[in-house]
């Protein structure tokens, strides 16, 4: 007999015209509270997109490696931990506060400001906003540096092979990885630089979107430090669903990277190559005018596990028998101090990239 497979939260849903990205956190007792709204998220959702049935309404959530803990319990995400910050020799990447992540989309606005307030609401104080993001399609799928973003993604079973857990973690297929950064852009200085010289910092021609080859592209450039390999040759991918951002009265303009994977190291080693450099010290030209302020990295659970999501101790409440000592995580939760110094990586390997000390 085979076994259904869960059915995922819509990671990998139609193009978004606008987007609304909310980091919260939960205020310490009032788990129980939050974890009875994360049960009832895909039915407020349903509720709201009735209305405009043809404009793909969307909400994923994600909940960080504590919130887990704090909220479900039990058996652990495999590759579930906080995000690291990084230190580099000119950048940094910075972890900031975080334990769940509501990624809203849609071809309108207003539908993404309609189910905020709504999800929101049901929250009440129960959670405080530590971030609010409102995006939006910038001419042919740009950013607001005039380069295309995103159009390496996978599409099709690529795509779900990229993102979506499988039979390596049977307890969480369907679930996916999602790690967000906001990025404030100099755009002052970008726009200093020359269109050639713009191109030569992405990697790409800004006109025609048409990649540098290899041997023209600068080695710090930020394509040829995003495509990253596994050992045996073969490119690893991952879905980004940026969006730009903008407020012309305080001047703070931007772009929200969120990238989807199956597994974050994927992800993790893009950003040590950036951060960090590949080799060390040769980092991401694109960092001298985009500055990470935030970061994060959440567990998106499958539709039907978010739908039923189980509350601490409930698996030992409802077994009569003691339960078996669980083996032990493949990655601890809290990775150890030694992985990542100034200079160093998160020591993930199986990517080549940026060598590991």
């Amino acid at each position: 007999m085979v076994t259904p497979q869960p059915a995922p939260q819509l990671v990998l849903g139609p193009p978004a015209k606008a987007a609304l990205f909310l980091v919260l956190t939960v205020v310490p007792g009032r788990e129980g509270d939050v974890r009875e709204v994360l049960r009832e998220l895909s039915a407020l959702s349903r509720s709201v997109a009735f209305r405009a049935r043809d404009d793909a309404l969307a909400c994923v959530a994600g909940l960080s490696s504590d919130a887990w803990d704090r909220l479900a319990g039990g058996p652990r995400p495999r590759d579930l931990h906080p995000f690291v910050p990084l230190h580099g020799p000119r950048h940094r990447a910075p972890a900031t506060p975080g334990d769940l992540l509501l990624h809203l989309r849609a071809r309108r606005a207003d539908l993404c400001f309609e189910l905020a307030r709504v999800v929101l609401d049901r929250f009440g104080d129960a959670v405080t906003v530590v971030d609010e993001v409102h995006g939006f399609t910038y001419f042919d799928d740009r950013d607001l540096l005039g380069f295309v973003d995103g159009s390496e993604n996978p599409t099709g079973p690529a795509a779900d092979a990229a993102v979506l857990v499988a039979d390596e973690d049977p307890g969480f297929r369907g679930g996916s990885y999602v790690i967000v950064q906001k990025y404030l852009h100099d755009l002052t200085a970008w726009q200093a630089l020359s269109t050639e010289e713009q191109e030569r910092v992405i990697g790409r021609s800004k006109a025609d979107n048409v990649e540098i080859p290899d041997d023209v592209k600068p080695s710090d450039s930020h394509v040829a430090l995003t495509t990253v390999e596994d050992e045996d040759g073969e490119e690893q991918r991952i879905v980004r669903q940026n969006m730009p951002f903008g407020r012309l009265g305080t001047g703070e303009f931007g772009t929200y990277f969120i990238g989807y994977a199956r597994t974050p190291a994927v992800t993790e080693r893009m950003l040590r190559n950036m951060f960090l450099g590949d080799p060390p010290g040769n980092t991401d030209r694109i960092l001298d005018f985009s500055t990470a302020v935030t970061g994060g990295l959440f567990f998106v659970p499958s539709a039907d596990l978010l739908d039923d999501l189980p509350a601490p101790g409930a698996a030992e409440e409802a077994s009569p028998e003691p339960l078996p000592e669980p083996l032990p995580d493949p990655l601890p939760k809290t990775l150890p101090a030694e992985a990542v110094r100034p200079g160093d990586s998160l020591g993930i390997g199986g990517l080549k990239g940026a060598p590991v000390p």
